[in-house]
């Protein structure tokens, strides 16, 4: 027979915590793992509060190309990008530009609506272009939510007030939660007077800067001699506002970067077409991309043969070899062939050489 081990009277029970904790052999004591684990914790929570949050400013993101101002014409800067010291601060967070209530407001690159709607008393626009945004304010909107535009598509008009003693939109540009300079957009990088551009910049190869160096530079030329030979010459074929100027552009629905051949005129479909000088009717047919058409040649216009064309018309009210006057209707807006939406697509060709009209108008 086995009695139980007696205790001295001066000895004490251990309590369960002191008692040695049996494990099976080779398994490590589960009370060792939580230590570590809450050690491993508490250094990633003290090193998170030493290095504070990661800078964005370490990525550069990518800026949509081809891009263009909101406003047509180009607009006035009435007041740059100023951010603020702090987050939190007073600044301006995006650029100021002179407007006029109920102008168009157009998209400053292709994208996707992410919001449309009212934030303090005032409208907005926000188009996400897959790496930044583009906010717009006051603005009612003419697009939805999930709509897709493209460069220089009407987004809303301007309506509302931000600048406190003119009519004006603001323009922001954000990476996340960042604000970028929107002047970083266009070809003059920041657009404040005197300063540097603040924010990312993009950086071109040495070949690729020479050449569009020298793309700019015969631009200008081109644009100077169209414009000593038929500056003025024309009257404006619709009364929709400038909404794609001509130039080097992703086209809205094919998706390729291609000369931009003309402008075009943001107008309701229906609204009338009108002939921007004197001349003969020699084309009026349906072509597969520019829709219905309508060809004018202008004769000789200061020693150079000048011709127009009207394109994506819903309707024509002319026929080939019909004489027409500067002002006479010659068609209707439409959206014929491969168009986004009911607008005017004008050409001009000086000497049988596409050229860009806004100099003529």
């Amino acid at each position: 027979m086995t009695f139980p081990q007696m205790r001295s009277s001066g000895e004490r029970e251990r309590p369960d915590a002191a008692r040695p904790r049996l494990t099976r052999p080779g398994r490590a004591d589960p009370s060792r793992h939580r230590r570590r684990w809450y050690e491993v914790m508490a250094c990633l929570v003290l090193l998170c509060a030493f290095l504070g949050p990661v800078p964005r400013a370490w990525a550069t993101p990518e800026l949509p190309a081809p891009a263009g101002w909101p406003l047509a014409p180009e607009p006035e800067v009435l007041r740059g990008f100023e951010p603020p010291a702090q987050r939190w601060g007073a600044g301006n967070r995006g650029l100021d530009l002179a407007a006029t209530a109920g102008q168009p407001v157009l998209a400053v690159a292709g994208g996707t609506v992410s919001f449309a709607g009212s934030i303090g008393g005032n409208g907005v626009v926000v188009v996400d272009h897959g790496g930044v945004r583009t906010t717009y304010t006051p603005v009612a909107p003419t697009v939805a939510v999930g709509a897709r535009v493209g460069l220089g598509q009407p987004i809303g008009e301007v309506r509302g007030t931000h600048c406190p003693e003119r009519v004006c939109l603001h323009l922001g540009l954000r990476d996340g939660d960042r604000y970028l300079d929107p002047g970083l957009l266009f070809a003059s990088g920041s657009v404040d007077p005197g300063s540097r551009p603040r924010g990312p910049v993009r950086l071109l190869p040495p070949d690729r800067a020479v050449e569009a160096q020298r793309l700019a530079a015969a631009r200008k030329a081109a644009r100077e001699r169209a414009g000593a030979i038929g500056s003025g010459t024309f009257v404006r074929p619709s009364a929709g506002a400038v909404t794609s100027s001509y130039g080097m552009r992703v086209h809205p629905i094919t998706g390729i970067r291609k000369l931009h051949d003309g402008i075009d005129f943001g107008a309701p479909c229906g609204s009338e077409l009108w002939a921007p000088a004197d001349g003969t009717v020699v084309t009026v047919d349906r072509h597969p991309a520019l829709g219905n058409r309508i060809v004018i040649d202008h004769g000789d216009i200061r020693g150079h043969r000048v011709r127009s064309a009207l394109n994506h018309a819903s309707s024509q009210a002319v026929r080939p070899g019909q004489r027409v006057r500067v002002g006479e209707v010659v068609g209707r807006v439409g959206s014929t062939g491969l168009s986004t939406g009911c607008h005017l697509h004008f050409m001009v060709w000086v000497d049988d050489r596409l050229t860009d009209p806004a100099p003529w108008l």
